[in-house]
């Protein structure tokens, strides 16, 4: 019974896809632990913690359902020429039902000291995006058989695009807003033969905005209150908001919540000056709970030190 479910699911999705005539390939992965991860959010962020940064991160959406969307990212990014100039890569690919898409961005940051303890950067990131519909790959009859013609071809799609950001940040505070996408992408189908188009269009733009402070709240914890508005027109804006408390230096622990949507727990541990491991577990709030299973999502990150200088850790942004 549940196989059949989760077939019927997965067959109203591509119903919906095949009616809406166009895929919009212009979409933000969610993440929940988006502030080890910010160089995809916001480009201006690269060369923030003064050594090289690398970052994995994997994320399971609603594992109790076929076709669940799956999300892996990497990113690598430091400082240069003094720390005056940060530069990075980052590689995304996302997984949704019949939907597989990737990206790769180049992340470029000019930072200026404004005073002895702030820093504000300038950013721009660019690259491509790649989107394949694996139409073929459908079992559309009880046999689990493709046999319509019309799902034979798979539409693709390889197309620029860019964003910029800026961001600030000090010792114990950090803000930023950034538009990470500013090209619409689009898949237009033709009896299944896909038509790109590209354009920038201002009605498209996603704006992420965020904030964050650091507060000492006795020598063994402190708390990283931050939180996040995504704005898009005629869309919700949604906040993420964040309480995340740092024992001895070592033991993150904190809660975040996404409005109507999720609410989340994390759990990560600093392993030593350079490595950390952090782990969410999403409680859905919109319905979806009852059907699906929550999401996971962990994290690793690695600092590497340049030479003569050392890590600075824990790097609260």
């Amino acid at each position: 019974m549940k196989k059949n479910i989760i077939k019927f699911k997965g067959l109203g999705i591509i119903i919906l896809i095949l009616l809406s005539n166009s895929i919009k390939a212009q979409f933000d992965a969610i993440y929940t632990q988006y502030l080890f991860n910010e160089t995809f959010i916001n480009p201006a962020y690269g060369g923030n913690k003064e050594a090289m940064d690398i970052t994995l991160l994997h994320r399971q959406q609603w594992t109790a359902f076929g076709g669940h969307p799956v999300t892996t990212a990497f990113s690598i990014h430091g400082p240069l020429s003094q720390s005056k100039m940060g530069l990075g890569l980052s590689i995304l690919n996302d997984q949704i039902g019949v939907l597989n898409r990737n990206l790769i961005y180049l992340n470029y940051a000019y930072r200026i000291k404004l005073s002895e303890k702030g820093v504000l950067a300038l950013g721009l990131m660019g690259g491509i995006d790649n989107q394949t519909n694996k139409f073929s790959s459908l079992a559309i009859n009880e046999n689990g058989v493709n046999d319509d013609p019309q799902l034979a071809k798979n539409g693709n799609m390889i197309a620029p695009n860019f964003g910029t950001g800026l961001f600030f940040n000090n010792k114990k505070f950090y803000a930023g807003i950034s538009m990470p996408r500013m090209i619409d992408n689009q898949v237009s189908f033709n009896n299944l033969e896909s038509v790109t188009t590209t354009k920038v269009d201002f009605s498209k733009f996603t704006y992420h905005i965020t904030c964050g402070n650091l507060f000492t709240l006795n020598e063994s914890i402190k708390l990283k209150a931050s939180g996040m508005l995504k704005i898009v027109q005629n869309a919700p804006m949604q906040f993420d908001l964040n309480a995340n408390f740092l024992f001895e230096e070592t033991l993150w622990a904190g809660l975040s919540y996404r409005t109507g949507s999720a609410i989340s727990a994390l759990a990560g541990i600093q392993i030593n000056k350079q490595f950390l491991i952090c782990y969410s577990y999403d409680y859905g709030l919109n319905g979806t709970q009852k059907y699906f299973t929550g999401s996971n999502e962990i994290i690793l990150n690695y600092l590497f030190s340049y030479k003569g200088k050392q890590v600075i850790t824990p790097r609260y942004f």
